[in-house]
């Protein structure tokens, strides 16, 4: 064997020796990975049956605790995030304006943002968050918030619009935004008018008329159009029937005659019937044994 020969394939069979050495390296490295990887898996999800327990106990505290833990172990784990917004939102009582309260809504909003960030169509955080942002606008009373709200039912229809429920969410918002402002008018003409009061029941007075369109015309229109395809979508939604007819009210204080106003009332009543036999019938339906 020459020398030249001896020096030609020497660093050949020496670097194959350093890759082959350099694969199994990788190659043990991967398989730690991997086994660190099932082992914070396991933990994680054995986290988030603790916390679904103790969540379905009413203990919230220590759910969030185990949801958080389960997240943080597996940040790819979609019920700890979902579970962990909800508890959140279960803990939240509308209408309450401690800090702390507003706290734990902030922190439901925050976290189903969150799962919407890798999940954008994931519908029960659309719907959380929705649900969530209705509840926190009412008090202290937050337009801005009524109208996100209004945002994720929006998105909800556009990924299912068979679902009849978005459509009666919107209208709800709709008719509470309505609602207070035509409050507002009343109150505002009673204090003004002390000798010539108008009841909740009275039609608006004909002078406040194109103020309440000019507000609220749009919101009354959108809601009963929405609530008007819930209810073709499901034909027993009381619900949906039952803000209608409120809705029907509302209109009823934009029309210039009394025949529109009136044929907005009788609607209304004709709702309101409807839905008394809907609950009638399901008296009457046996119900099923468990």
């Amino acid at each position: 064997m020459t020398y030249a020969s001896f020096s030609c394939k020497a660093p050949v069979r020496s670097g194959l020796a350093r890759i082959c050495s350099r694969a199994a390296a990788l190659a043990a490295l991967l398989t730690l990975i991997v086994s660190v990887s099932g082992c914070a898996k396991l933990k994680a999800r054995d986290l988030l049956n603790k916390g679904v327990a103790a969540f379905k106990n009413g203990q919230y505290d220590a759910a969030i605790e185990n949801f958080k833990g389960a997240k943080d172990t597996d940040p790819t784990l979609l019920n700890a995030r979902l579970y962990l917004a909800t508890a959140y939102a279960t803990q939240y009582i509308p209408g309450a304006p401690s800090p702390e309260n507003q706290a734990r809504g902030n922190q439901a909003v925050a976290e189903f943002k969150e799962v919407l960030e890798t999940y954008p169509d994931n519908l029960s955080a659309i719907d959380g968050v929705g649900s969530i942002l209705f509840q926190m606008a009412g008090t202290p009373f937050d337009e801005k918030k009524f109208a996100e709200s209004k945002t994720y039912h929006q998105k909800h229809i556009d990924l299912r619009p068979q679902d009849p429920e978005p459509y009666y969410w919107i209208a709800v918002i709709d008719w509470t935004l309505a609602y207070r402002v035509n409050g507002e008018m009343r109150l505002e003409y009673n204090k003004n008018n002390l000798k010539k009061q108008v009841k909740d029941t009275d039609p608006l007075p004909a002078a406040l008329r194109p103020e309440y369109i000019s507000k609220s015309g749009a919101l009354v229109d959108e809601g009963i159009a929405d609530l008007q395809k819930a209810v073709q979508l499901k034909p027993d939604y009381d619900d949906a029937m039952g803000y209608l007819s409120l809705l029907y009210r509302r209109k009823g204080d934009m029309v210039e005659s009394a025949e529109e106003r009136n044929d907005l009332e009788k609607k209304a009543d004709d709702l309101l019937d409807k839905i008394k036999e809907i609950k009638q019938r399901r008296l009457e339906q046996p119900q099923s044994s468990t």
